[in-house]
């Protein structure tokens, strides 16, 4: 697995997972913002970015092992665990398994659920090898922005998406859209932040809803005026939200 760091070694350490079809640079824009008290770990989950491309090992638990051994391999106890969109999944799955090794969760536009197939899966089950940028650019089209994104985040978003071997997104949202739901394996007992937007269209208030009932003394934090991809449209006010919520954990 490969990753990204910030920070210095010995800070408060938290582990950002992206979501399917991203790599860790869909957090480029919120690193800059996260002060010298936090030592940030992006990594590319299998299969993406610079990480391995295994033929198989793309279920929900076999991301969490992951995790896992990116702390074992970075000599950290435990962790935050910050997951955007599917990421929060995987998230979940560590605290549901690994309690002891998760410090607290920030979950952003995270779902509760991912059974069954999503909108776009018949689209993702026809790609083929070399995955065409402007297919990707499409793809984004199911998840509409409501605030203003950069021109060059969006680009590198679609370079990165492309790099993306067909056979790892099917498979991935196969593992995805087939494993029973964390929440309904276990309890999550990890102190948890839910960032959600106002207007994702992907995941209602009902849906974010029971995920905040499902995790004992969860909070919830509605973004106004922002749809599912909440750290592409607002990576200060997640910025500000995590080092608030480190702070809570620290008193």
């Amino acid at each position: 697995m490969s990753w990204a760091a910030t920070g210095p070694v010995g800070a408060t350490p938290v582990v950002l997972l992206h979501g399917w079809g991203e790599t860790h640079r869909e957090f480029s824009r919120l690193l800059p913002l996260l002060p010298a008290g936090v030592r940030a770990v992006a990594p590319d989950q299998r299969g993406h970015g610079s990480s391995d491309r295994p033929q198989d090992g793309y279920t929900l638990q076999d991301h969490a092992a992951d995790v896992v051994a990116l702390l074992d391999a970075l000599d950290l106890p435990s962790a935050v665990l910050l997951g955007s969109s599917s990421g929060g999944y995987v998230a979940q799955q560590v605290a549901v398994d690994h309690p002891e090794r998760v410090l607290g969760l920030v979950l952003v536009g995270s779902p509760r659920s991912l059974q069954g197939r999503p909108p776009f899966a018949d689209a993702v089950a026809e790609l083929r090898d070399p995955v065409d940028p402007a297919w990707v650019r499409d793809l984004h089209s199911w998840f509409p922005t409501v605030q203003p994104v950069p021109g060059w985040y969006v680009e590198e978003r679609v370079r990165d998406g492309a790099a993306i071997p067909a056979r790892v997104r099917q498979r991935s949202l196969e593992g995805l859209g087939t494993a029973r739901p964390p929440t309904d394996a276990g309890t999550i007992t990890a102190p948890t932040l839910v960032l959600w937007g106002a207007c994702d269209g992907l995941l209602p208030r009902d849906h974010t809803e029971a995920l905040i009932a499902a995790i004992p003394g969860s909070r919830l934090v509605a973004y106004e005026d922002t749809g599912h991809l909440v750290t592409w449209e607002r990576p200060e006010r997640v910025a500000a939200d995590l080092v608030m919520f480190l702070d809570e954990l620290g008193r």
